[in-house]
């Protein structure tokens, strides 16, 4: 457990790569707390408080979940009743300075449809548990398990620690669905983080002056599996910083 947790933590410090927190300071002068993480229950996850700014996510009922089951910019989408698919979901809800957008998530096959929208929740999950404020954040452990999950939360204490958050929009595009076997598939897309912007929130202070660069180009491959409730989660991720194919 220990190796193939150290081995996925690189993507954490590729998904924002305009964050306040630097890569490097994440892969490399964290690596014996990231060791660590590989002791990280789900249970643990749950206990994180997200540093970021806006409102919380008490209201299951009149929260939204933000780009679910679309492939169009949405900031916040049709509640969870509305799926369609019969899941009881947690909520989610982005702050109005944080949003993420996701291109391509219609391919006429149902399946692979589905898979991209519970891919589309999870990113939304990871990002409301950083720029929300909120005792627990029960959406993440819902689309996350295993290795992801273990990652996501050692992401998330990387910002609590630094005080630190960002506002901005993330783009998600080349999006593709390869199904591997019964229950089990992978999720390639590219993203695009040239319009995020760091937040100290400290002082609420955001740091517009910082310019796109190829740094803030990354591809990832994920493994998602689909659960007993019938949730496709993301279970691993692995990712390509500065990625040429995605520029």
């Amino acid at each position: 457990m220990l190796a193939v947790a150290f081995v996925l933590i690189p993507w954490i410090a590729w998904l924002h790569s305009r964050e306040p927190l630097s890569r490097l300071e994440l892969t490399v002068n964290r690596r014996p707390a990231l060791l660590a993480a590989a002791t990280l229950t789900a249970a643990a996850v749950l206990s994180l408080s997200a540093c970021g700014s806006g409102g919380d996510s008490k209201d299951k009922d009149s929260d939204k979940i933000a780009g679910a089951d679309s492939g169009k910019s949405k900031s916040a989408s049709p509640s969870a009743s509305a799926s369609g698919d019969g899941v009881d979901r947690p909520a989610i809800k982005l702050p109005k300075d944080v949003k993420n957008v996701y291109e391509g998530g219609k391919t006429g096959d149902p399946k692979k449809d589905a898979i991209l929208a519970d891919n589309e929740r999870w990113v939304d999950s990871l990002i409301e548990a950083v720029t929300v404020k909120a005792k627990d954040h029960p959406a993440l452990k819902f689309y996350a398990s295993g290795d992801a999950l273990l990652s996501s939360a050692q992401y998330i204490q990387g910002f609590q620690e630094k005080n630190k958050s960002f506002v901005g929009t993330i783009r998600y595009y080349d999006r593709e669905v390869t199904l591997l076997k019964p229950g089990v598939a992978a999720v390639t897309y590219c993203k695009d983080g040239t319009k995020t912007y760091p937040k100290d929130l400290k002082t609420g202070k955001v740091d517009r002056s910082i310019k796109g660069s190829a740094a803030d180009y990354a591809y990832f491959n994920t493994r998602v599996t689909k659960n007993d409730k019938g949730v496709w989660q993301t279970t691993s991720v692995t990712s390509t910083g500065s990625a040429k194919q995605c520029m």
